[in-house]
């Protein structure tokens, strides 16, 4: 089985929110909608003070809560692991965006771009008017993974199959692969160093691992 997870290197992230901008543009999402978000974090006391940035959005959970709570079946769980929304049977009851603890989701109800009431060239290619009035989140740029796939394309090792936020990252904070393949860049990541989940006592079994080490 593949299972496409995203590993982040919170020893190597610097901020610079580019993988926020990536996807933005990839994706052409209403301002303020950041399916990628990247968090400021400061902790330990003056003078021992220590800033982290957390690269945040959907964990494409493996027991999903979104997907249990969604009362007509528009969130789904692909096999290879990726959470999608139907646009086309999705309501906007924004069941599921209460039921992420990852506070992954946004609904946005009216047309909204950068610059004026008109898209940018752009936003204009990649605008979906089916997001409006729905749930919408981050798919691991679901499209461009199949598009990849079918041209013989490894997700995580060619940059056409592999999400933008991962392609953007300038620091090589960001990586993504199918954590089930013992030999994929994922795998041997989270085999050679301290991870964590978010949340991993909710029992979601988040896609989404974080590097770090206390030292």
């Amino acid at each position: 089985m593949t299972r496409y997870v995203m590993v982040a290197d919170l020893r190597r992230c610097v901020g610079c929110q580019t993988c926020t901008a990536a996807c933005r543009h990839a994706n052409a999402t209403p301002t303020g909608v950041q399916w990628r978000r990247v968090l400021d974090m400061e902790t330990g006391e003056y003078p021992d003070v220590r800033r982290t940035f957390v690269p945040v959005g959907c964990m494409h959970c493996e027991d999903p809560p979104c997907m249990t709570v969604c009362p007509t079946t528009a969130t789904r769980k692909r096999d290879d692991g990726i959470v999608t929304i139907d646009y086309d049977l999705c309501i906007g009851c924004t069941y599921c965006d209460v039921a992420c603890p990852y506070q992954a989701r946004y609904k946005v109800d009216k047309a909204d771009f950068a610059y004026s009431d008109k898209p940018t060239d752009a936003e204009e290619a990649r605008y979906d008017p089916k997001r409006l009035g729905v749930s919408t989140k981050c798919d691991f740029c679901a499209a461009k993974i199949d598009a990849g796939l079918e041209k013989g394309l490894t997700p995580g090792v060619d940059p056409e199959a592999t999400p933008a936020c991962a392609n953007s990252c300038i620091a090589g904070a960001l990586h993504f692969g199918d954590i089930e393949d013992p030999n994929s860049n994922v795998s041997k990541l989270v085999a050679e160093n301290e991870s964590f989940r978010m949340h991993e006592e909710l029992g979601t079994k988040p896609g989404f691992y974080y590097l770090w080490d206390e030292s």
